[in-house]
């Protein structure tokens, strides 16, 4: 029997990720697959949210950015007072912020073509790392992650970021997944 799934995620940058990359490989072992951003909602809203994903008996995976924290442990320590409803086995988090995993996933012929710099790793990368290398060629930072998103590497990202390396493999997800 297959259930649902929700991804919450902090904004619309993530919301993009998810939807583009992450979905297409998880919606086969879900009835749905729904991406939630819950920065904007109230404290209250999500905690009722993920209480009832859990008496539903679905699943849910809940992404925030480490931002400035120190480790994971002090991101999730802040996310359990925020958060009273919340299961630390559906934590995910993303260091140091989403721009990160997006970059992870450029390839040296796409980072050549694109006219920027190939990253052997992506944890350090913050937003504004990012939105520094953005080439002038691009209307906005939206425009320049759509083209990374096009041709986004799943193995490159997981080579090039260790969060994201953990969550593909915490999560099994594969380009090119078995039947």
């Amino acid at each position: 029997m297959k259930k649902r799934l929700f991804i919450m995620v902090e904004g619309e940058d993530d919301v993009r990720f998810f939807g583009r990359i992450i979905k297409p490989l998880l919606a086969p072992r879900y009835d749905s697959v729904e991406i939630v951003p819950y920065a904007c909602i109230r404290r209250e809203k999500v905690n009722k949210f993920l209480k009832s994903v859990s008496l539903m008996k679905n699943d849910y995976i809940f992404v925030a950015d480490i931002d400035f924290e120190h480790s994971v442990r002090d991101k999730k320590q802040i996310l359990y007072c925020r958060f009273s409803n919340i299961d630390g086995g559906s934590i995910v988090i993303v260091i140091r912020e989403i721009e990160s995993w997006y970059y992870a996933g450029i390839t040296g012929g796409v980072a050549q073509e694109l006219g920027i710099a190939d990253l052997p790793s992506t944890d350090d990368l913050t937003k504004e790392d990012f939105n520094a290398r953005i080439p002038k060629k691009f209307d906005s930072r939206i425009d320049f992650m759509f083209e990374i998103l096009k041709s986004f590497s799943l193995e490159m990202a997981a080579r090039k970021n260790q969060s994201f390396h953990f969550f593909v493999n915490r999560y099994r997800i594969y380009a090119n997944p078995d039947p």
